[in-house]
């Protein structure tokens, strides 16, 4: 068994990643890790205290490149988190990776993607190249999102929807969008032909700050 360990880890050290014991070293600054042995963490990422790994989660960070996660923020399974030359940075109290895992990539100098607090971003989708996202935003579904803007605002529990941060929604692409708080496109192909609509009109019987 401790060859094993010992192959593994030099497997490891080759790619940048922490080894097992390094992984399971995270604890230590308030990091959980469910399963250290499916768990690949550069030795360059940075974690806050609360950050909760789920099993088969990647991050990725190449000499150039920068990760941040902040406090409390959980990362499910399928979760891959690549920035070869550029940056990724994730607010706190995030929920990542639900219901398919969630894909960011930022391998070219001057890429950043920046998510902000309490964002959700669910089912399989992607963010590659520039974007960013405020507080409370949220990519629900399969969709590949490059260079798009979403409005902060309060996150999907904001009992008003119109304040709550904007929202791309369906499955596609979704390349060059900007969405305002409170507002989302739902689409099932390109999205730049989709309308943009209030969020209230997913939601009639919420309490808005119009009612």
């Amino acid at each position: 068994m401790h060859e094993l360990i010992a192959s593994i880890d030099e497997n490891r050290r080759l790619q940048g990643f922490l080894t097992v014991e390094g992984v399971l070293a995270l604890r230590a600054r308030g990091v959980t890790v469910i399963d250290p042995f499916s768990t690949l963490v550069s030795n360059r990422a940075e974690l806050a205290a609360g950050v909760f790994l789920w099993p088969n989660v990647t991050i990725m960070v190449g000499e150039a490149g920068s990760v941040a996660v902040g406090s409390s923020t959980v990362l499910h399974s399928g979760t891959r988190v690549v920035a070869q030359a550029g940056s990724v940075s994730i607010g706190s109290n995030c929920d990542i990776g639900q219901e398919g895992g969630f894909t960011f990539i930022a391998d070219n100098e001057g890429d950043v993607i920046a998510v902000g607090d309490n964002a959700r971003l669910n089912g399989g989708g992607s963010i590659a190249k520039d974007a960013q996202l405020g507080d409370g935003a949220q990519v629900l579904g399969p969709i590949r999102v490059q260079q798009c803007r979403l409005g902060g605002g309060g996150s999907y529990r904001e009992p008003d929807p119109d304040k709550r941060g904007g929202v791309l929604k369906g499955s596609g692409i979704a390349r060059n969008l900007d969405i305002p708080t409170g507002m989302v496109v739902q689409a099932f192909g390109l999205f730049g032909d989709a309308p943009l609509r209030h969020q209230r009109d997913f939601h009639p019987g919420a309490q808005t700050a119009k009612s």
